[in-house]
């Protein structure tokens, strides 16, 4: 998908359709099967599986003490398949450029300056974690539930010192607020149709799935 700005509204559309319904979540990872690189992807971005990893060990908790952490897990696990598919598909600028189109030079480069510096932030913790990995290994420990919080402590602490850091930096060179930018965008023979599509999931996310026996019939 070529046209960030279908990219990232697909993304936000087929997020909260997956939060809101666990069907809305289940036609969300069709969708992400049919319209991104699928297995491929999991196998490029190493960080998925920490990720569902984690949410796995949350959604256990959540079944034994109070229940429904299976329904938890599928949708959790749905917002971090697209959330991780919309962070390898991004390039430097683009959020920055969508968002200075939907929203202008100052409140929308504000915004969108923000979402650059959290997809900077996501690459510094995708190579923390590598590094972690190959700390381990040099160790002789695996990598299992045991390190999980522990690396995950570590990643947390250091992407909060990289946030203070960047924002002493914005105020050392004066920043206020605002910025000018001219965005240009591409569009794939695809982006159209996978955006239709999202909608329609949005759509049939809001329907109870008893209305789908109705509408079968």
């Amino acid at each position: 998908m070529q046209d960030p700005r279908i990219r990232i509204a697909a993304a936000a559309i087929l997020s909260v359709s997956a939060f809101i319904s666990l069907h809305g979540a289940v036609l969300a990872f069709l969708w992400w099967l049919v319209f991104t690189p699928g297995v491929h992807l999991i196998k490029k971005i190493r960080l998925v599986v920490p990720l569902l990893l984690m949410t796995a060990f949350f959604s256990l908790l959540l079944e034994i003490f109070s229940g429904d952490g299976l329904s938890y897990f599928i949708r959790m696990a749905v917002i971090i398949l697209i959330g991780m598919w919309l962070y390898g598909e991004q390039k430097p600028t683009e959020f920055l450029s969508a968002s200075v189109w939907l929203l202008g030079d100052r409140a929308g480069f504000d915004l969108g300056l923000v979402a650059e510096m959290g997809m900077q932030s996501l690459s510094c913790i995708r190579a923390d974690a590598g590094r972690i990995r190959v700390a381990e290994k040099i160790k002789g420990l695996r990598w299992g539930v045991r390190s999980l919080i522990p690396g995950s402590v570590i990643l947390v602490h250091g992407a909060l010192a990289r946030a203070e850091d960047s924002a002493e930096l914005l105020a050392i060179r004066g920043y206020r607020s605002g910025g000018t930018l001219c965005p240009e965008f591409q569009k794939g023979p695809r982006d159209p149709v996978a955006g239709f599509f999202a909608v329609c999931v949005a759509f049939l996310a809001l329907v109870p799935v008893s209305e789908f026996f109705i509408l079968y019939r």
